[in-house]
């Protein structure tokens, strides 16, 4: 972040790359098309000199929030794409080929874990591991074992994987490690600091954090040497190996599969990104306070969150990530309390999907977001059918605490 802190070098990204007009923040280049002088100059974009030429491959608009997370995650480069789903679609589908064999947590969002479905399908093996424990992701290594996928902080479960174990693992065994940051941010945690080659973030949620664009991005650290991994085309073996991986991502994932940011949606979590320190740390704050009020109430059966004292990764937690323990937790309701009776009493907290946004959500996870896996998939995940998601906000804290309390005291069994 060089010499300013996190939020005063988001603030003053744009700007200090000369914005048109000295305005403070880049404005929205929503033309598909840029054109050139002279053919030589664009022949030279064409190449590999940085530039435009179609938007499909980016505009000025998305280059700028580039730079802003690349700053926020310490990265040495970024590649914004139209929603979270594409950027990781992205890394499996351009830096995988059939034959090659994937390590994933099993803790992963059921669109992500259907995303592996698929990949299952065109050829390429995905062993789903345990990653609270290293040793389970290195017993599940083959020869043929290219990538190994985390995320920070399991949804819904809350489960913290061993990130620097895993890291040390995968530098032994020059496997790609790539790390899903949306539920962390780069606030509380950055991949290069456990040794992660490319780091997900949804920008949809805590990052753009108004529940107002979609997008997302894959931030290179530049920790990973791309030359002996044989999966990168010839084409892209140009400059520095670091860059490699990230080059074809884009040039695959943008340009062939045509996932683009627009202009207006980057413009937007660009902005929104300025204030995520301050959102965070209210969210955070807000959480923790909820997760010890409901783990005292007679109505709950069970809280999961890390910045319990009784979650098992409660120190790995506040190790990782600071101090910090996330916005998100999961609550199972006592017994005689019917999960939609109580959702449907809440006043403040909103009954929708979707995570990370200024306002509290809530919904019933088995019954919806995970309701395509299936029982046996949910149980192994530790999702159990009244488990209510609920993605904390930034209310005023006595609200919050007191919208839960009339939920279930209006549901309470005598």
């Amino acid at each position: 972040m060089g010499k300013h802190g996190f939020t005063t070098t988001i603030l003053h990204s744009d700007r200090r790359q000369a914005v048109e007009h000295g305005a403070v923040h880049k404005p929205m280049h929503p033309s598909a098309q840029y054109a050139y002088a002279d053919a030589r100059e664009l022949a030279a974009v064409f190449q590999g000199k940085a530039g435009f030429t179609y938007g499909r491959q980016g505009t000025p608009t998305t280059a700028a929030l580039e730079a802003k997370i690349t700053h926020m995650e310490g990265g040495k480069g970024t590649v914004v794409f139209s929603t979270g789903m594409a950027a990781l679609a992205a890394v499996f589908m351009t830096l995988l080929r059939r034959g090659d064999h994937l390590v994933s947590s099993q803790y992963i969002f059921g669109n992500t874990n259907s995303l592996l479905g698929t990949l299952a399908q065109l050829g390429c093996e995905v062993t789903l591991v345990d990653p609270t424990d290293a040793a389970q992701v290195a017993a599940a290594i083959r020869p043929e074992t290219r990538m190994v996928f985390v995320e920070t902080i399991a949804n819904p479960g809350t489960q913290i994987a061993d990130l620097e174990g895993i890291g040390r693992l995968c530098r032994e065994r020059g496997l790609v490690y790539v790390v899903d940051n949306t539920l962390t941010s780069p606030w509380m945690f950055k991949g290069s600091d456990v040794g992660a080659a490319l780091v997900m973030n949804s920008l949809s949620k805590y990052i753009g954090g108004h529940a107002h664009a979609l997008g997302g991005s894959i931030t290179d650290t530049g920790l990973f040497d791309w030359s002996p991994y044989s999966n990168i085309h010839d084409v892209y073996r140009k400059g520095p190996s670091t860059s490699w991986g990230l080059t074809q991502i884009k040039k695959k994932g943008l340009r062939d599969m045509g996932a683009t940011l627009a202009a207006e949606p980057a413009h937007r979590i660009a902005v929104g990104a300025e204030t995520l320190a301050l959102r965070m740390e209210r969210a955070c704050s807000n959480a923790l306070a909820l997760a010890r009020h409901l783990a005292g109430h007679p109505g709950v059966a069970r809280v999961h969150y890390p910045g319990l004292p009784e979650h098992p990764q409660h120190a790995r937690c506040g190790q990782l990530f600071g101090g910090r323990y996330g916005a998100l937790l999961g609550m199972e309701l006592a017994d005689g309390i019917d999960c939609f009776e109580f959702l449907n009493r809440l006043e403040v907290v909103i009954l929708a999907t979707h995570l990370g946004d200024t306002r509290t959500l809530a919904l019933p996870a088995a019954h919806t977001i995970y309701y395509e896996m299936g029982p046996q998939l949910r149980a192994q995940m530790g999702i159990a059918d009244s488990l209510i998601r609920v993605s904390v906000g930034i209310e005023d804290q006595a609200d919050l605490l007191g919208d839960f309390d009339q939920a279930l005291a209006a549901c309470s069994r005598p």
